[in-house]
């Protein structure tokens, strides 16, 4: 049903110049429809979500995928965002993180640590905390993995930052010092 609905408000919401993070239906308050967005480069704010909404809802009322009412969120991914697409991985290597894979990869379906590689559609990840016996590093291929994300540390908010000083400076939001001349430019450093 994710997937569904994905593949109905995905075009609605890059013509209106966003991308989809995610779709997730989950049970609270009744029935939730969580569609995640952000734009471009990376951010979001109340007004996207808003701008997000109107592009949708005359989609989804149209379709109407989901049988009986459901309350519809809209969310941007924060800063501990989910790993969706390859190019997540690709944007957030370095980094630590959390995943789950949908099946047994190296005899486990649990992994945490930095992807250090992308490559051929197969993620290789950096454990952090490996058991006695256990390999440091393991591939993992993209369609296995279930579920993944970021995990919120000091690195992780420091680049957030200042990716978001640098884009905030690139569209002459704000003032900054000149600490922020050597920023990345938007991407995130590690």
């Amino acid at each position: 049903m994710e997937a569904k609905i994905a593949a109905i408000v995905e075009p609605a919401i890059e013509a209106a110049g966003y991308r989809l993070v995610r779709v997730r239906i989950s049970n609270m308050n009744g029935k939730t429809v969580q569609i995640m967005a952000e734009r471009p480069d990376g951010t979001m704010d109340v007004e996207g979500c808003e701008a997000v909404s109107r592009a949708i809802s005359p989609v989804l009322e149209a379709d109407d995928p989901i049988d009986g009412a459901y309350h519809l969120e809209l969310s941007s991914p924060g800063i501990d965002r989910p790993l969706v697409r390859e190019s997540d991985f690709e944007t957030w290597a370095g980094f630590l993180m959390k995943l789950e894979t949908s099946r047994l990869v190296n005899e486990r379906k649990r992994y945490r640590g930095k992807v250090v590689k992308v490559e051929n559609k197969v993620i290789t990840v950096e454990r952090d905390q490996p058991a006695y016996g256990e390999p440091a590093s393991v591939e993992i291929p993209l369609d296995a993995i279930a579920e993944a994300r970021l995990i919120l540390t000091d690195d992780l908010i420091e680049a957030s930052l200042k990716a978001d000083k640098a884009r905030r400076k690139g569209r002459g939001d704000v003032e900054l010092d000149d600490e922020a001349d050597d920023e990345t430019g938007g991407r995130p450093s590690h």
